[in-house]
Formats: structure tokens, sequence, C-alpha cells
């Protein structure tokens, strides 16, 4: 199997490499070419780097993994060399412009693929590079998830056909990951829970007014990505939560600060209230 990988951040490069342990031709594409170095990883033989979106054209999957603000402009410029391959998103986030999901966004620039998926879980990227065990849910059309499982066996891989539930959840998580990682600086443990709670009820109720299913939020997408990710400073929401309230920039990419205002704003679309979502956006001045 070919399988391309689109974005050579931790993530992707950690896909990367789980995909080629699992015996797949990997591409791995940068815009320039360079890829995330972990500590103590070797990068597999049956793994190279490229920085031209040309040699995506006969990948049988490809796996797309840039940070959401830089999804829609890499999508546009990959659909010249789109040839009908499933695709897989494995970007957790929302547009910061518009609010808008990676599918929604899929939809807009590659408007003739028809077969793809949503890849969402609990995953520190370092680990998966490591080769420790990891779950994934992974959403999608048929097609899409046999290539999905075929790119990534070395993964536990939970089926859904959930792609919007699936994809609410790991916005949502980002979000929520970032007001725990905030109120661990400035609340007691008590409050923490309590707004931790409150705020996870108004992203499901978000989710179902979406057309989402209960299941997704108890399941690897839902309840166990925001276990580790609103739980751990390793996690970048969470640690850039304590950074805002510590006074400090956020390091690297943080997802979490575009999904909250995207998650309000579809709240507001969808008459649903989330009093808590817009006072910690309030607190956190973002």
């Amino acid at each position: 199997m070919k399988v391309g990988v689109i974005g050579a951040g931790a993530w992707g490069t950690a896909l990367a490499i789980t995909a080629a342990r699992g015996g797949a031709d990997v591409v791995l594409w940068s815009y320039d070419g360079e890829h995330k170095v972990f500590e103590n990883v070797q990068m597999p033989q049956n793994l190279r780097m490229t920085a031209d979106l040309h040699e995506m054209h006969d990948m049988d999957a490809w796996l797309v993994v840039t940070p959401g603000a830089f999804f829609r402009e890499t999508m546009r410029k990959a659909r010249d060399f789109y040839n009908g391959q499933p695709i897989i998103i494995c970007t957790k986030g929302a547009e910061s412009s518009t609010g808008q999901f990676m599918s929604e966004i899929l939809n807009t620039e590659i408007p003739e693929c028809v077969d793809f998926g949503v890849l969402s879980g609990p995953q520190f990227a370092a680990e998966v590079a490591q080769g420790e065990p990891t779950g994934s849910t992974l959403a999608g059309t048929r097609n899409a998830i046999v290539a999905g499982q075929g790119a990534l066996n070395k993964l536990y891989i939970e089926v859904s056909d959930d792609i919007i539930g699936t994809q609410v959840c790991g916005v949502g998580k980002n979000a929520v990951a970032l007001i725990c990682g905030y109120n661990s600086v400035v609340c007691g443990e008590n409050e923490r829970a309590l707004i931790f709670t409150r705020a996870w009820n108004e992203v499901m109720a978000i989710g179902m007014a979406m057309g989402g299913q209960m299941r997704s939020f108890l399941g690897l997408c839902g309840i166990g990505d925001l276990f580790l990710s609103a739980t751990s400073a390793t996690s970048r929401n969470f640690a850039g939560g304590m950074a805002i309230a510590q006074g400090n920039p956020p390091q690297g990419t943080v997802e979490g600060i575009y999904a909250l205002g995207g998650l309000i704003s579809r709240a507001q679309d969808l008459g649903v209230d989330t009093p808590v979502l817009i006072e910690m956006q309030k607190k956190l001045n973002i």
C-alpha cells in the first residue's frame, strides 16, 4: 500500500512512521521537505520526504495532517494532484476565520472527493512515534475506513460512521483542554472539575444539535481524548491555557484558541446556550 502523508509536524511525522512500520510505502510531504525529529526514533527505510505535492498523485490513500490554519490552503494546492483516493483527515480543529470543520473545508476545496474519513482520539505524537499502544476513532465512508485501517494497522481503530460527532469531539476537547489548563492555575480543583464538566456538556449539546451521536462523545474520540488532553501539561492546549493564566504567550500551535471561538459561533447559529464557553473565552481574553 502506498500512503501519502500531507503535513510533517509532530503528528504527521508520527503517523507516517506508524504507517511505514505497518508495511506501507510512505511519502511524507511538507512545504520545505523537513519533518519533526523524535528522540531515539529512527525514520523507517520505506518512508521518504518530499516537498513536491505531485508525488501524492499515485498514492492509495492520503493522510492529511496540516494545522487547521493551513488546511484550506494546502487542500487547494493539493487538488491538482488528487486522483480519487480516500482522504483521512487527521487534523483536529476548526478554521479560525470561518469556524468550519476540516471535512467542510475538504468538501469545498476538493469537492470530487467522495471517500473521506476523520481520525481522532487520545494521541500524543511522541508516544505514537515510539510505538506505544494507541487507540483512535476512525469515522468515514466504507472505502475510507478500509484505507485508514490498512494504512494505520499498528493502531487500535474504533470504527464509526459519525463524521460530524467525531469532529466536534476533536474540536471540543481542544477548547476544553485550553480551559482546563487555564483553570489549573487560577482555580481550586473543585471549581476546575465543575467548569470542566459543564463546558464538556455544552460541547456535547452542540454536537447533538449538529446531528452527532452520543456514542462518539463516550468513545475514544470523546471521553478518551478529553481525558488525555484536559489533564496533562503534555497537551499543547492544556499548556497553552496555563501559559495564558500565567501571563505568558502560548507556545506552538494551540488549536483550542480557534476551537473555542468556532464552537461559540456554531452554538449561536444553532441556538444552543453556552454560558460557560462564553465566560471562559472572556477570561482567556482570546
